[in-house]
């Protein structure tokens, strides 16, 4: 074998190491100490973030819909804000959504203490099948991804909870209950939200003299819908102008539930810009996803 090959072999043999070792994820690579991006995750030039000064970034407030007021006498008004929320924005903030702060705190704590857990724990739920009903990975999607996205993700199929809530991990022991009762309270409100928006657009009407069996079968394909949790980590990135925790996407279901932190890390398109979303404490982000933007 000429010394070309053999480089050649050797130089394959080491990429497909580090590749397998990127496999595990970027909460694995911090706990080792890296101190570079790897190459693996490195943006071309044009698609990396431009990153500004403290006070220089364009901070952009989303439209506010109050969910009292989709529920009160103020509801055609509530409506009406709703509308042109989804047709102008693609999102809104969600205030006064009657989610308790505990049942929340509890989901981002015991999100947190699954990352925490040894690489070892978390890798018991790597998985390449997208339907498994618990998955633990990176990127976006690692197995087509040119460039791999700088965050690691749980996701944890919801519905029916019978069905998938033996298959979810059982440490940290707090994990399944917080999700159970998280999942349960999102669930509905995604349905009363649904229901919202159907009614803005003139599809099902929900006023005290239309048919609730007329309503009731508009919602019940929801109700028969999937539900998935996915619990994001962005680990600190030693070289945050190369790379991003999500690249930029569309969301392919009916509407996300997004529960944004202090971090201002969150950015939308809005009229061909890229904005940073002002975080409103005790809120939801909602965006209107690919299927309810085509329906």
């Amino acid at each position: 074998m000429s010394p070309t090959i053999v480089l050649e072999v050797e130089t394959r043999f080491e990429e497909e190491e580090r590749l397998d070792e990127l496999q595990k994820g970027v909460k694995h690579l911090c706990e080792r100490g890296i101190t570079k991006v790897p190459r693996k995750y490195i943006l071309p030039a044009l698609e990396r973030p431009i990153l500004t000064k403290k006070g220089d970034a364009t901070i952009f407030k989303l439209p506010v819909i109050d969910f009292d007021q989709l529920q009160g006498p103020n509801r055609v008004h509530a409506l009406k804000s709703l509308s042109k929320a989804c047709e102008e924005y693609g999102f809104f903030q969600l205030i006064n959504h009657g989610i308790a702060c505990q049942s929340i705190a509890d989901m981002i704590e015991a999100g947190r203490k699954f990352f925490e857990l040894s690489f070892e724990e978390r890798s018991k739920f790597m998985s390449k099948d997208l339907r498994a009903p618990v998955r633990y990975g990176t990127s976006f999607n690692q197995n087509k991804d040119r460039v791999f996205c700088w965050r690691d993700f749980l996701k944890l199929d919801c519905h029916p909870l019978s069905d998938v809530l033996p298959y979810w991990p059982s440490s940290p022991t707090e994990l399944r209950q917080a999700a159970v009762n998280y999942s349960e309270k999102t669930r509905f409100l995604y349905l009363m939200i649904v229901e919202a928006i159907l009614e803005s657009l003139g599809l099902v009407e929900t006023t005290k003299d239309s048919d609730e069996n007329d309503s009731d079968d508009h919602i019940k394909e929801f109700r028969d819908g999937s539900q998935l949790l996915v619990v994001n980590c962005y680990p600190s990135c030693p070289e945050p102008d190369l790379t991003l925790g999500i690249p930029p996407h569309s969301d392919y279901g009916f509407l996300t539930l997004l529960l944004q932190d202090e971090v201002k890390g969150l950015q939308i398109q809005h009229e061909t810009r890229w904005v940073t979303v002002e975080p409103v404490p005790n809120s939801f982000v909602i965006n209107v996803g690919d299927h309810l933007e085509v329906s």
